[in-house]
């Protein structure tokens, strides 16, 4: 199995699923080491899991599949050479910093940067004699889906879902404009 991320959630999933009887478990990390943002004693923890491989600099760039399965994953290198591997389970872990802070002074945020939308929105000025969509910000027509949307459940197929769900509300606004 694969754990994208490099911080400690990915770093306790890699050792859990290792002392759960993973055959094999491998980290892909972007950054060029774990140091960077996972706890001392976790990477200590990791490098002693025979089991598990640590892979820094990498990312995953595709995956493959059938019948709702992913069997093989795709990865990108820190050299830009990519290889592809069968897997049979994949879960990211890449964190919940929402790194919306170039959106400061254009759509409304929570104190964390998480961007409100739907009935959200109706305190933090929203300008309309309408009520907002469920997914559209503080700026009428600007729609969110996903992790970075303030409460919103970090899961990747709810954000999948949001993301459906957007298109249909994006139609629904041009129709009325």
């Amino acid at each position: 199995m694969v754990v994208i991320g490099g911080a400690n959630s990915a770093g306790q999933a890699a050792v859990h699923f290792s002392e759960q009887g993973a055959g094999r478990v491998l980290m892909l990390v972007r950054a060029d080491s774990l140091a960077k943002s996972m706890s001392h004693y976790l990477i200590e923890q990791i490098a002693k899991l025979d089991n598990v491989e640590v892979r820094t600099g990498w990312q995953a760039v595709g995956a493959e599949g059938e019948d709702g399965h992913v069997s093989a994953l795709r990865m990108r290198g820190p050299d830009g050479a990519e290889t592809t591997e069968g897997v049979d389970a994949v879960f990211v872990f890449i964190g919940a910093a929402p790194r919306t802070d170039w959106l400061e002074g254009v759509v409304a945020r929570d104190a964390r940067g998480f961007i409100l939308a739907g009935a959200e929105v109706r305190a933090a000025g929203w300008p309309l004699g309408r009520d907002p969509y469920p997914l559209e910000t503080s700026v009428p027509g600007v729609f969110v889906a996903g992790d970075v949307r303030a409460r919103s459940i970090k899961r990747v197929a709810s954000a999948v879902g949001e993301g459906s769900m957007a298109v249909s509300l994006i139609h629904e606004y041009l129709a009325e404009a």
